[in-house]
């Protein structure tokens, strides 16, 4: 029987169009808090990856879970770009049959990243909730993430709907 011996490769490096974005590679976890003005707050547990794969964007993998039983909620998949050094895109498909394509500004100072998005295009299959305009404001300082994102919904105004504080796992 023939082993094949496989070589460590070495780590790629960040491509340099997402250098800006290079604090956030890792785990993330932590809690958050839910709200919206047609269902009943709620506590989460979170988990966010980002990653890349040595091309110009950052790729993005979310999870929650209930806090107080620890059933699965939400997870979210996608991809983190930086066109331009002082604007981000965030490409997501939610397994609800929604797409969400938000764009924004990216800051970076005092050692604080901040990215403040407003969707662009969301998209829906014939079963999704209908969900019409998602915002989302994110802040990285250190090893913490704080994030709220606001959602306007089944005939809902855009709304506060989430908030969670994650540390670097």
């Amino acid at each position: 029987m023939l082993c094949a011996v496989v070589e460590p490769q070495p780590p790629i490096a960040p491509h340099p169009d997402i250098a800006p974005l290079a604090p956030l590679l890792g785990s993330w976890r932590g809690n958050g808090h839910g709200e919206y003005p047609t269902i009943e707050s709620f506590g989460y547990l979170e988990e966010i990856k980002f990653g890349h794969l040595g091309r110009p964007f950052l790729t993005y993998r979310q999870r929650t879970r209930a806090a107080d039983d620890g059933r699965p909620l939400h997870a979210e998949t996608g991809y983190l770009r930086c066109p331009r050094p002082d604007r981000v895109e965030l490409i997501l498909a939610h397994p609800t049959g929604i797409t969400e394509i938000c764009e924004g500004a990216l800051t970076f100072a005092a050692g604080e990243l901040r990215m403040e998005f407003s969707s662009t295009s969301i998209g829906r299959s014939s079963t999704a909730k209908l969900v019409t305009a998602l915002g989302r404001s994110i802040r990285q300082q250190g090893d913490t993430i704080d994030y709220t994102l606001r959602m306007a919904a089944v005939g809902q105004p855009l709304t506060h709907h989430l908030e969670a504080s994650l540390k670097r796992a």
